[in-house]
């Protein structure tokens, strides 16, 4: 995901929520559409993937896990409650799937997360690449620093760009402990990037 940092530094200063307006095709997928289907398909199977990937899992293994959980959203289609986001249900079908891969592989590490991010701006001149690799860092070194819970949701929210209402559906807490997390996360970044910032504005 790229991200340039005039569009961090704004996004610091303002809410990441927003309500999904998908409850028209979520009611098709229900009722059988598979047109339908296959916009959700399409609109979610790369970003799943990279979710997948980021926290270990290997390229045939991650196929395997979204193919999976895609099917089982299209075989209990029934079930589908419209007001809830679809998207996050097939991110936890996914997670829990890729849970127990690693339990049965006894290869899951807790503390997993994504690292070497880069929030850079592909367009940059050669002469700014040092200081935006400085800048990952302070941010990934932010990022990382912070409590485990609190770390998971600032990147399901920043960085997997979901609602608060995404992420508290997925997570399986209240919006209002996920607007907690985010206004604490938002917290600490700007005082991570306070003095990094300046060279950039």
């Amino acid at each position: 995901m790229d991200l340039s940092i005039i569009h961090l530094l704004l996004l610091l200063g303002t809410s990441l929520d927003g309500e999904s307006n998908e409850t028209q095709i979520y009611l098709k997928i229900k009722n059988g559409d598979q047109k339908a289907f296959k916009k959700f398909f399409d609109a979610h199977h790369s970003e799943l993937f990279r979710y997948l990937s980021a926290r270990g899992v290997a390229k045939e293994a991650a196929e395997d896990l979204i193919q999976k959980a895609f099917v089982y959203i299209w075989e209990n289609r029934s079930s589908i409650e419209e007001h809830k986001s679809l998207r996050a249900y097939l991110f936890r079908i996914a997670y829990t799937r890729m849970l127990n891969l690693f339990r049965d592989n006894e290869k899951f590490d807790q503390n997993k997360e994504v690292q070497d991010l880069d929030y850079s701006d592909s367009g940059n001149r050669p002469d700014q690449n040092i200081h935006q690799e400085e800048l990952n860092r302070t941010i990934e070194q932010a990022i990382s620093a912070m409590p485990e819970k609190r770390q998971h949701v600032f990147r399901l929210c920043f960085l997997q760009e979901f609602t608060y209402k995404e992420a508290a559906e997925f997570l399986d807490v209240s919006v209002k402990t996920i607007e907690n997390h985010m206004g604490l996360a938002l917290k600490d970044l700007r005082s991570s990037l306070s003095e990094a910032a300046k060279d950039y504005l």
